[in-house]
């Protein structure tokens, strides 16, 4: 290990659970109330262990042949927690369902049901977050809102699949009133969720990133997906 790289991650960690807190705060919500995850996306396994080393937990991945070879290397790691957050095609879902514990970015009947059905039974439910195209971007990924009900009722009724919540990447926008316009926007989407299913473990959102996490932790963000503010700028990806 390098201690020069780990005095770094350290300080940059150390800065975003900083500003976790103080968003929390200044929210009124309670320490614990979210967590970091951290984007490791094209970031190295040392990294990764680094960051684990100085107790972060939770990892997210956008690309599924670089993440299954970073588990690989790192399966000696007890409590990692790896959540998969980019978009996922219908020939990477069984991959995904073997080696994650999370999954954000479910925007589909036909992806949830692959996910389903190639679940290992031993591993016990894949934790869902339903990804919405809250700014209605035609650009994006991500359910609209007016069809979100239907495909949360879908995957409720899949035995290996538990959903835990709605995940957004917001249009990005530096002022403060307008960050937060679609935070609220998803956070409403799950409330309306959590009326309409009340027997379901609807406790998650997924919102935020370093440019916006305030405005998130300010709408009630429960995860926030950070990775440049952890592990500095990134690398072209190897997919």
């Amino acid at each position: 290990m390098s201690n020069t790289t780990n005095f770094i991650l350290g300080d940059y960690l150390a800065f975003a659970q900083a500003r976790l807190a103080d968003a929390l705060a200044a929210a009124g919500r309670q320490t614990g109330d979210a967590r970091l995850l951290a984007v490791s996306k094209t970031k190295p396994a040392a990294l990764i262990r680094e960051a684990w080393e100085l107790g972060q937990r939770d990892f997210g991945e956008n690309y599924v042949q670089e993440a299954l070879a970073k588990q690989a290397e790192l399966g000696d790691l007890e409590g990692i927690v790896w959540h998969f957050i980019g978009p996922l095609q219908s020939n990477k879902s069984r991959e995904v369902a073997e080696h994650f514990a999370w999954v954000h970015s479910v925007d589909r009947e036909k992806i949830a049901r692959r996910l389903n059905e190639q679940r290992p039974a031993g591993l016990g439910p894949l934790d869902i977050c339903l990804q919405v195209n809250i700014s209605a971007e035609p650009s994006k990924s991500g359910i609209m809102l007016e069809d979100l009900p239907r495909l949360a009722e879908a995957v409720l009724a899949m035995p290996a699949l538990r959903l835990r919540g709605l995940m957004a990447i917001p249009a990005p926008t530096e002022e403060p009133s307008a960050q937060r316009e679609p935070f609220a926007h998803l956070r409403q989407a799950l409330e309306m969720l959590q009326k309409r299913f009340p027997d379901a473990p609807l406790d998650t959102l997924s919102m935020g990133m370093s440019a916006d996490l305030e405005a998130a932790v300010a709408e009630g963000a429960t995860l926030v997906r950070l990775g440049t503010a952890i592990f500095g700028k990134r690398e072209a990806a190897s997919r």
